[in-house]
């Protein structure tokens, strides 16, 4: 099994509009499919790599325009002026969850093993998902499940889970379900298992809170005519990067100028959010919730 087969690869390099010269960032490492192919495109450029967790460091490549950073890319900015960068030509992030780390049992991503609820990207972080369902109580877990996995049970949801782990420690994939398993409808069972450990993974590695972060901090580092290429694999982000791209704020709040004219820091490259042909999701089926959105910074 690859690492990570990345979504929508041709469609994102294009996205970048890479200068053979210019300074790129992808922030999500991962199998480094990605940032192979930016090399490829780059002569006398540079290709800066963030990636927080430490299995991605197996997939670097030898190349004296490549720099690695084992960070949490909500350090973008910082990281890059450790390494002398103030300013970029683009930025590219491939949200959501390695295959490497959805296939890996120990990493506790998935509700298809029956391995400890780890979820860290991070694998040095300290809070996991069996933590925090031990510790929130249950208006906190509620809110993580609607918030997050937008669950509408959310409150019976953490409901039948504060009374199990009364019980016992809800400590596995398989303790999760066997709390909340009268609570999945029927013939939709897999999709409301995934939304519940979409919800804890967010939360467990604050994964909205952080992409705004790094989102503001690309906008204050991208030179004009640099290019912003996300995609995203649910509608959580990808409303987050959809409002910042079109409006400049995280609300999708429209500003205007004196005359009426909307002010935004960006150029839409793409109206609409390109998403994967029929072959590609042949060819990868787990590509088929990406979407692809391209920015030009005005």
């Amino acid at each position: 099994m690859a690492y990570h087969i990345p979504a929508l690869l041709d469609e994102s390099i294009e996205g970048l509009n890479i200068r053979p010269d210019g300074i790129y960032v992808d922030v999500t490492f991962g199998g480094g499919g990605h940032s192979m192919e930016i090399l490829k495109h780059l002569g006398k450029g540079r290709l800066i790599a963030f990636d927080q967790d430490e299995d991605a460091m197996e997939n670097l490549p030898s190349d004296s325009r490549f720099t690695f950073l084992n960070q949490n890319f909500r350090f973008l900015k910082n990281n890059l002026a450790f390494n002398g960068i103030k300013s970029i030509d683009g930025l590219i992030a491939d949200l959501g969850v390695s295959f490497h780390q959805f296939d890996e049992p120990s990493r506790g991503f998935t509700f298809r093993h029956d391995a400890p609820l780890d979820m860290r990207m991070n694998t040095n972080g300290q809070v996991t998902a069996a933590g925090l369902i031990a510790s929130m109580d249950e208006g906190s877990l509620a809110d993580i499940f609607y918030n997050y996995g937008e669950l509408t049970n959310s409150r019976r949801i953490a409901k039948e889970i504060v009374s199990a782990r009364a019980i016992k420690p809800v400590a596995t994939a398989g303790d999760l379900i066997s709390a909340v398993s009268r609570l999945a409808p029927p013939r939709q069972e897999n999709k409301f298992y995934a939304k519940l450990f979409q919800a804890l993974r967010i939360a467990v590695n604050h994964e909205i809170d952080f992409l705004k972060e790094m989102l503001l901090q690309a906008l204050d580092l991208l030179n004009p005519g640099g290019r912003l290429v996300l995609i995203t694999y649910h509608s959580l982000e990808d409303r987050v990067v959809k409002n910042f791209m079109r409006t400049g704020n995280f609300e999708g709040i429209e500003n205007k100028d004196f005359y009426g004219n909307a002010e935004t820091p960006f150029k839409l490259i793409t109206r609409k959010g390109i998403t994967p042909g029929d072959d590609e999701v042949a060819r990868n089926s787990r590509a088929r919730s990406a979407r692809l959105r391209v920015a030009e910074k005005i």
